[in-house]
């Protein structure tokens, strides 16, 4: 298995060289260059499998033998060690036809505990094996931040800087960052927003010179492997659903602002997984549903809501399907990515959008209607959906296929944002974990959404650490 850039100057390097590399060096994004195809039958053996023991599976068709089976064994066995459900992302059935997802169960709970602690832990492995040395930047819109601090702190020759938007993510997500004393991770609180952050990442990166001396590694996932270990989980939901209902196809409803989590449904789609409808689920900064029924991705005005780990306008992976769409071709992409930068908008025609629109449905849930579906639920059902999980719910709902089965992914667990559950006037009882990060002190410093400002404390933090 080998990998290529979307824009076509990156050939055929191998699986942990992607890890490496995170963003690809010409500014695309990394992509495996063939999607492996699992037959139906492999598929059959495979739903008889433990969430672990399917993990392992498909991240060997991408690994392709760069680590021997024993070691990636370990290590994903160590990655979801660590989650409180014997089931690592249980199923559950809400009402007829429709299922959650919950990806909370990690020790953060957010579903990028399933991506992170594989990364954190594949960081490490590649680090021992290699003596590479590992320093994360990364950008969070609040939980990516949490998860990435949990997946790597105390491991060996690791060092971590995240950027998040000061005082535009949730209390607990900011002390699930900032109450975390270690002289290896930097907090850095940017006034600005997060995509502020993602663009001051995505610069930093792209000045080779500067990522080559600091050896600044990739946490957010533009690098493939959060793609790759997201994906394990659209597998384990069908497998599950397969068991108490005769599918043929389906369809998902995700809660996304970045195009990440989506897009692994997308690469289990094509890898053969019999998904119907992926559902776009965004909030009021709703860039990718103007995309999908319009045709036109471009970035509005910032809004904050409820659900802020959406709270999102450039989505950093739409690249990757950006590429697939456009059959493939780097040069098309590099193109409409040059008009993106140009012109601030990228515009395809009615036979693309048609295409699009085959993959994927999408709805931007307003703040009352998230509050309204969460309200609704928890009366009707007595479960409690987080904002985010709300706004999956409510898509599924707006979605022309309200009769067919489908499974909204639960993104993050309700008391991360008690903040919206308090507007339902509805208590909720906090995880011990949660409760006490309120006693505990923090560890950021405010700075300004500047690069040259940015770069400044990276070099602090990784210079002493030499």
């Amino acid at each position: 298995m080998k990998y290529i850039s979307t824009r076509g100057n990156v050939n055929e390097i191998g699986f942990i060289d992607t890890v490496l590399m995170g963003l690809a060096t010409d500014g695309g994004l990394l992509v495996p260059e063939q999607i492996p195809h699992i037959p139906a039958e492999k598929l059959q053996s495979m739903s008889k499998l433990s969430y672990q023991e399917l993990a392992y599976e498909i991240i060997s068709y991408y690994v392709d033998g760069e680590i021997p089976e024993n070691e990636l064994k370990e290590l994903i066995n160590k990655s979801y060690g660590t989650f409180r459900h014997p089931e690592v992302t249980p199923v559950q059935k809400i009402k007829d036809n429709m299922y959650v997802l919950e990806l909370f169960h990690g020790p953060t709970f957010a579903f990028k505990d399933v991506a992170l602690q594989f990364l954190g832990n594949l960081y490490s492995y590649i680090a021992k094996k290699t003596g590479v040395t590992i320093n994360i930047l990364g950008a969070t819109s609040g939980d990516t931040g949490a998860s990435a601090i949990e997946g790597v702190r105390g491991k060996e020759g690791i060092r971590i800087c995240i950027l998040h938007p000061h005082g535009k993510v949730s209390r607990v997500q900011e002390l699930q960052m900032t109450t975390v004393n270690d002289p290896t991770v930097l907090n850095l609180a940017i006034e600005g927003t997060f995509d502020d952050g993602q663009r001051i990442i995505k610069e930093i990166f792209a000045d080779l010179e500067f990522k080559e001396k600091y050896h600044l590694r990739a946490i957010n996932s533009i690098n493939f492997a959060r793609i790759l270990a997201q994906t394990v989980y659209y597998f384990y939901a069908y497998f599950q659903v397969a068991k108490e209902q005769d599918i043929k196809n389906l369809n998902f409803s995700v809660p996304t602002g970045n195009f990440g989590d989506i897009f692994a449904g997308y690469l289990a789609k094509r890898m053969g997984l019999p998904v119907g409808k992926l559902i776009v689920a965004t909030n009021e900064n709703n860039i990718l549903e103007r995309f999908i029924k319009d045709g036109v991705y471009q970035p509005g005005e910032f809004r904050g809501t409820y659900s802020p780990s959406m709270d999102i306008q450039v989505a950093s992976n739409f690249e990757r399907y950006l590429y697939y769409l456009l059959d493939e071709n780097p040069s098309a992409v590099r193109e409409l990515m040059d008009q993106f930068k140009s012109e601030g908008k990228i515009v395809v025609g009615e036979e693309l959008l048609r295409q699009v629109q085959v993959d994927f449905a999408a709805h931007g849930v307003r703040n009352e209607e998230c509050l309204q579906t969460i309200k609704t639920y928890y009366a009707d059902t007595n479960y409690l959906l987080d904002p985010h999980t709300s706004c999956g719910v409510a898509a599924y709902e707006k979605s022309s296929i309200p009769n067919e089965v489908c499974v909204t992914l639960s993104t993050a667990h309700p008391a991360k944002f008690n903040e919206a559950i308090e507007l339902c006037n509805i208590e909720q009882t906090y995880p011990e974990q949660i409760q006490q990060l309120f006693d505990k002190p923090q560890f950021l410093e405010v700075v300004r959404a500047d690069n040259e400002e940015i770069a400044r404390r990276l070099k602090k933090l990784f210079s002493s650490a030499q």
